[in-house]
């Protein structure tokens, strides 16, 4: 890729991790779409470029989805869909980004500068799907199939595909770009399941608490305590499932404990649910008291979707090697918006950005590896 393509794409990716589109989980589990109003800010910059490159029925809808379709120029009417998702992580603020660059081994670095995190998950994957719309519209003579986008909001929370406008799009197959390392290919991702456990316990006075008193706050830490030390996201990888403690909440009375449950497999996946409800029902019998157990289903994983649509991956392969790279196909632990669009029957794999240390203060992106990525989007159309 040419210099001048590189600094468009740096300058880009510059611009909008410094645009505030930080997410809301709490929000967005109480069906508020987007979570945050801040996304309709990123959401104006976008649909102003696409209307800016020429692309026909761009749009935000009232849900925050942006979309736009570059028709082909190589004569086919076949389309594929790139979608990148527009919010960050609200475990890390990512409000006043402020991105260092520096020149290192080759390579131009993005860093944060340690009070935020970068916001390359996934504005990498936004920049590169806008440089390459851009490259084809200022490239006539480039053939290219039809090219749908769209850029999502609530990717983070797991709701970004709850409203995806399915009636826009019109392509058999889809392609996020929200993935991390050069090379990376993904075509699998775990089973997810939230797991909501409430205690209730006997609330009195702690002076005369002797045989009256039952300790929801008690109970919580033993279920938590009690769960499989050796399967927590800390300390599995590759394959391994876990159980994520991710809040804990309440008083002596009521107490309440939200988990992710995450495996490859279903079986397991239904084994992990009938664990967490055992523990759940012995801890708060052992203390007197009662538990309450709801699972809810997120996202399942699109491996066996996948392998219905051999040539949406084939393509993806030829597109990599087109661009120097051999891919790794590796295991997404955890979810993409392609996992649940796979579902929804439009076979979605992944993409890898050039992002790394995702939702952290040391999230960095390199420039060189976002540039293959846009070279393996470009090669995808012209495939």
């Amino acid at each position: 890729m040419n210099a001048e393509i590189k600094e468009k794409l740096l300058n880009r990716f510059i611009k909008y991790v410094k645009t505030y589109s930080q997410s809301d989980s709490v929000k967005a589990d109480e069906g508020i779409m987007p979570s945050t109003p801040q996304q309709f800010e990123m959401a104006k910059i976008l649909c102003a470029e696409l209307k800016s490159l020429g692309l026909q029925n761009v749009q935000t809808t009232e849900y925050c989805y942006t979309y736009g379709f570059l028709p082909a120029n190589n004569g086919s009417e076949k389309t594929i869909c790139l979608l990148a998702h527009i919010d960050t992580v609200d475990e890390v603020s990512g409000l006043n980004v402020n991105p260092q660059v520096s020149e290192e081994n080759g390579d131009t670095i993005i860093r944060t500068d340690g009070s935020t995190l970068l916001g390359a998950d996934d504005k990498a994957g936004v920049a590169e799907i806008m440089t390459v719309l851009e490259y084809f519209v200022e490239h006539p003579d480039v053939k290219h199939c039809g090219i749908e986008v769209i850029f999502s909001p609530d990717e983070e929370t797991g709701h970004g595909m709850d409203k995806v406008p399915l009636e826009l799009i019109k392509s058999k197959c889809a392609y996020t770009v929200d993935g991390g390392s050069m090379g990376e290919l993904e075509v699998e991702c775990f089973n997810a399941w939230k797991s909501e456990i409430e205690f209730t316990g006997v609330a009195c006075h702690t002076g005369t608490a002797r045989g009256v008193m039952v300790n929801a706050i008690s109970m919580a830490a033993a279920f938590l305590n009690n769960l499989p030390h050796g399967e927590r996201p800390e300390t599995t990888d590759g394959y391994q499932g876990f159980y994520a403690p991710m809040s804990v909440e309440g008083s002596i009375e009521k107490s309440k404990v939200v988990l992710f449950l995450r495996d490859f497999d279903l079986k397991e996946m239904e084994n992990r649910r009938n664990l967490v409800e055992v523990i759940a029902r012995s801890t708060a019998a052992s203390f007197g008291g009662m538990a309450k157990v709801v699972h809810t289903r997120q996202y399942l994983n699109m491996k066996s979707k996948m392998d219905e649509a051999p040539d949406v991956v084939s393509n993806l392969v030829k597109a990599y090697k087109a661009a120097g790279i051999e891919p790794k196909f590796v295991p997404i632990r955890g979810g993409t918006d392609g996992s649940r669009l796979t579902e929804m029957g439009i076979p979605t794999p992944n993409i890898f950005t050039g992002g790394h240390n995702f939702h952290s203060r040391e999230e960095w992106a390199s420039l060189n590896e976002m540039s293959m990525a846009t070279s393996v989007l470009i090669n995808l159309a012209k495939i």
